[in-house]
């Protein structure tokens, strides 16, 4: 039998997971992996993490020292997990390469559209039967120049449909593919109405965009984040707004989310100036690191991770 100590927890989680467990037996922990918290995982053979828990060098040793073998993240990205400490403990750490990236792609462009043509904003308006245009002008994608950051599976996914859109589709990636209109960074943010930001957090890649890189945009360029906060600086972003150097941000992640995001905090306030003043700006959508989030892509990530941990443990 292999014990999995599934952190994080919640119950979409429990109830996509339960239904392809099979022999798995798995304990779900509401808290997320900390140093403090990984003492919990002794006597089980693996831990099950998401995007905001928390495996650094500390963590991974307790991990090992309790007898853990396996750690299996149920996302793709692995910038929370200390690799190098990893390593040089033997322990195995695996992912979900790809579960749904037409699902991120999707939310990215929703954003947009929200954002560009104010829906958000007209919907509350004609709740209170006040149907005035004022404000709400937005303009037409078609001809306008997407730029993308990381041509992955989900990257490729938001070109098709930009394309589809009829706009002219800029890319950069350190690793092209084919089919794509590749350009380097400064002319990517210099010749981009909207930049959508595709790839992993990396030591590379880390505030990607910056004070620096704001400068060279076009005044009004429309930012979109579907990938980790890190890949912004946000300080950099909220001077960008507020100077209205940048004309609008689509947001699904943010850099110190891990406090925030996937809770109800609305009782607590916030206490992240940064953030409250990024979502207080009328300019600005947030969501909470929700794109992955469909029906197909959550049975598609339980479905993988348990493929994974039983390929690893072969029990």
């Amino acid at each position: 039998m292999i014990k999995v100590a599934f952190f994080d927890s919640k119950e979409y989680d429990k109830r996509e997971f339960d239904a392809v467990k099979g022999s798995l037996e798995i304990e779900y922990f509401e808290t997320k992996l900390r140093p403090a918290t990984a003492h919990l995982a002794e006597g089980f053979d693996c831990v099950c993490i998401f995007v905001n828990d928390n495996a650094n060098a500390e963590t991974l040793k307790i991990l090992k020292k309790v007898g853990v073998k396996l750690i299996a993240l149920r996302c793709s990205g692995y910038n929370n997990v200390d690799m190098d400490e990893a390593k040089r403990l033997g322990l195995p750490v695996v992912r979900v390469p790809a579960y749904s990236p037409e699902a991120v792609a999707e939310h990215a462009i929703a954003m947009l559209l929200t954002l560009n043509r104010k829906i958000h904003r007209a919907y509350i308006r004609t709740r209170d039967f006040n149907f005035s245009l004022s404000g709400l002008e937005g303009f037409v994608l078609h001809g306008k120049t997407m730029g993308v950051i990381g041509t992955g599976k989900i990257g490729q996914a938001f070109v098709r449909i930009a394309r589809g859109f009829g706009m002219n589709v800029l890319c950069y990636d350190p690793y092209p593919a084919g089919g794509f209109d590749y350009v380097d960074l400064n002319t990517l943010f210099k010749e981009s109405d909207i930049i959508s930001l595709h790839c992993p957090l990396t030591e590379e890649s880390k505030y990607l965009i910056n004070e620096a890189a704001i400068r060279k945009m076009k005044k009004g360029v429309i930012l979109i984040n579907t990938s980790r906060g890190g890949l912004i600086e946000s300080d950099a972003l909220l001077n960008g707004l507020i100077k209205g150097k940048i004309g609008g941000a689509c947001l699904d992640v943010y850099e110190e989310e891990s406090d925030y995001f996937y809770e109800d905090n609305s009782a607590k306030g916030m206490s992240d100036e940064t953030l409250a003043l990024i979502i207080s700006r009328p300019n600005v959508i947030l969501t909470s690191h929700q794109a992955y989030f469909t029906r197909e892509a959550l049975g598609e990530i339980a479905r993988c991770t348990v493929d994974q941990i039983r390929e690893q443990l072969k029990r």
